[in-house]
């Protein structure tokens, strides 16, 4: 698709209900588009309203090895629940090995670089790995969610990775049109909500919320200053 098409479809989606760039996606893409999901609240509400459409499609989630025991069993459960096929994706094993043998397990605590170091070589390349065979990619992005995503468009050129179509259905959404949805539909929920997680990352680098933080202060609570990405999303320098 190129950059006028895409101008184009922008506009026409913009004003529409996410069910609506759903089924144009899955119609469009079919077995070339995927939903990449860590199956937090927003990726709940993509999948159920996906799965009521078609089941033309692929689910995909990054296993960086360092996730929450209480992740690994809401995925198998979700499995059961829409009877897909979740994709686990895992980093490179020797790449993980060499990082960890030269900067420590826990090197994320060391500083923002290092930070980012394991989160490209956890996170980032195995969705590099992934995406260079699909024309299209689903995500929960809002733009409420941070600074960095506010100008999160419904659908684009993803020139971070090779130009695919990404696409956000739920980029103009409030957090409580995700939890409506949720209630109304009986989107089962991450455990960790309920013990007061807000974003749900890596085990290490996630925790639940003190009184009057913001949404995503959880992630990398440690840091100053810092974006709270971890470069799936958007290009981080280091």
């Amino acid at each position: 698709m190129n950059s006028t098409e895409i101008v184009q479809l922008s506009t026409r989606f913009e004003e529409l209900e996410p069910e609506e760039l759903l089924k144009w996606a899955i119609e469009r893409f079919g077995s070339k588009l995927a939903i990449v999901t860590s199956f937090q609240n927003e990726g709940m509400v993509i999948l159920d309203m996906a799965t009521k459409i078609n089941r033309d499609f692929r689910v995909i989630t990054i296993d960086s090895g360092r996730l929450h025991e209480e992740t690994y069993a809401f995925m198998q459960q979700i499995d059961a629940y829409y009877g897909i096929n979740i994709e686990v994706q895992f980093p490179d094993s020797k790449e993980v090995q060499e990082m960890v043998s030269k900067h420590g397990i826990n090197l994320f605590l060391k500083d923002v670089d290092s930070r980012l170091t394991c989160c490209y070589v956890r996170k980032v390349k195995p969705l590099l790995r992934v995406l260079r065979g699909l024309d299209a990619w689903v995500t929960g992005l809002r733009r409420e969610q941070s600074v960095s995503r506010n100008n999160t468009r419904k659908i684009a050129l993803d020139y971070d990775h090779e130009g695919i179509v990404k696409l956000n259905p739920l980029a103009d959404w409030t957090h409580k049109e995700v939890l409506d949805y949720m209630e109304r539909n009986d989107v089962p929920q991450h455990p960790l909500y309920a013990k007061g997680y807000t974003s749900i990352g890596c085990a290490p680098c996630t925790r639940p919320l003190q009184i009057g933080e913001d949404r995503r202060a959880g992630r990398w609570w440690w840091e100053t200053g810092a974006e709270k990405e971890c470069g799936m999303h958007c290009e981080i320098e280091q």
